[in-house]
C-alpha cells in the first residue's frame, strides 16, 4: 500500500512540472518598451530672398518709367531688384537661370508692355531647366504673349483688353496648377497702356506679395482656382493671389459671404456666373478671393493718375 504523504509530494511535483511559476514568486511582466514620441517636424525654413528682374516695354525710358519706380520701391524695401530693357530679355533669362543654379533663390519676373512677354519667355526658358518661378506679374502685356507655364508658381496679370499697345490676356496652359489672377481694366477709362504700371497702389500690393513670398508654405497650391475680373470702374480692387471654394452654409447669401471673406460683392458674383442677389443652397460651393497670407489693412489699388492725354 502506498503511503499517503507520499502521493501528496508526488502530486505537488507533478504540478511543479506544469506550472514551474508555483516554486517561487512571479516577477513583475516587464513592461513594453517605450516607443519613443515621434519628433515635430522642424518649421519650414524661410526662403532666401527672392531675386526680382523688371523689363520695361517699347521706348521703356520714356514710356515704362513706372518699372523703374517699382524697382527703387523694391530695392528700397531691401530685395535685389533690376530693370532691364527687353530687347536684352534672352541673355538676361540665361543670367537668371545661371544664377538660379549657382545659389537657389526664388524668381520674380515683372514686365509692363512687351515686358510683360519677356516675363513669360523667360518662364519658358527656365520650365525647360526645371527651374520653378515664384512670381509673375504681366502689366499690359503684348498681344503676343505666350501662356503661363506650368513651373510658374503665381501669375498676375493686370491689363486693357481694348488696349492696342498692349491688351495681352494671358492664359495658363493646361494643366497649370499654381495661382492666377488676371484683372481687366478696361472698363476705367482713367488707365491706359502708358500709366497702368504707375500705380502706387498696386506698386505697394506688388512689394507686399514679395514680401510675403519666402513665408507661403507650399501645399498652397492644391486648391488655387483661377480667377478672372473684368474690374467694375473706378473700382478699388485687390490683387488678390487666387480663388479658393468654401461651401456654402444654411442662411448664408452671397452678401454676407462676401463680408465674412471681406471681399466685394462683384468679385463673387463674377467668380461664380451669379447675379449678386442669387439665391444659395446648402452644401453648394463658392468661389472667392483669397490671399495666401494676411494681406496689409490698406492694400487696394486706388485709380491712377489720368493720362497725359486719351487712352493708348
Amino acid at each position: 500500500m502506498i503511503d499517503p504523504r507520499r502521493l501528496v509530494v508526488l502530486a505537488a511535483v507533478a504540478l511543479l512540472a506544469l506550472n514551474p511559476g508555483m516554486a517561487a514568486a512571479s516577477p513583475a511582466k516587464p513592461k513594453p518598451a517605450a516607443v519613443p514620441a515621434v519628433a515635430p517636424l522642424p518649421p519650414a525654413e524661410p526662403l532666401p530672398p527672392p531675386k526680382i528682374y523688371l523689363f520695361r516695354g517699347a521706348m521703356g525710358p520714356i514710356f515704362s518709367t513706372g518699372m523703374d519706380r517699382l524697382a527703387e520701391k523694391l530695392t528700397k524695401a531691401g530685395f535685389s531688384a533690376d530693370v532691364y530693357e527687353f530687347t536684352i530679355c534672352r541673355w538676361i533669362g540665361d543670367r537668371a537661370i545661371a544664377s538660379y543654379k549657382e545659389a537657389p533663390a526664388p524668381i520674380v519676373l515683372i514686365g509692363h508692355s512687351m515686358g510683360g512677354l519677356c516675363s513669360v519667355i523667360i518662364s519658358e526658358m527656365a520650365a525647360k531647366e526645371n527651374i520653378p518661378i515664384s512670381l509673375v506679374i504681366t502689366i499690359d502685356p503684348a498681344h503676343a504673349t505666350d501662356d503661363v507655364p506650368l513651373n510658374v508658381e503665381r501669375f498676375i496679370n493686370i491689363f486693357l483688353s481694348d488696349s492696342v499697345l498692349g491688351g495681352g490676356n494671358v492664359v495658363a496652359v493646361p494643366g497649370f496648377r499654381g495661382h492666377y489672377a488676371s484683372y481687366d481694366l478696361k472698363e476705367n477709362s482713367r488707365v491706359s497702356h502708358i500709366n497702368i504700371e504707375k500705380s502706387d497702389d498696386i506698386h505697394r500690393q506688388i512689394v507686399d506679395m514679395v514680401t510675403q513670398l519666402p513665408r507661403i508654405p507650399p501645399q498652397t497650391q492644391v486648391d488655387a482656382v483661377p480667377l478672372r475680373y473684368l474690374v467694375p470702374a473706378d473700382t478699388l480692387v485687390e490683387l488678390w493671389d487666387s480663388g479658393v471654394r468654401l461651401p456654402v452654409r444654411r442662411g448664408d447669401t452671397m452678401a454676407s459671404i462676401a463680408a465674412a471673406n471681406r471681399v466685394p460683392l462683384w468679385t463673387l458674383a463674377q467668380s461664380n456666373s451669379l447675379p449678386e442677389n442669387a439665391t444659395l443652397t446648402p452644401g453648394q460651393s463658392i468661389i472667392v478671393p483669397r490671399h495666401l497670407t494676411p494681406p496689409d489693412a490698406a492694400a487696394a489699388m486706388a485709380v491712377p493718375a489720368p493720362p497725359p492725354a486719351g487712352r493708348k
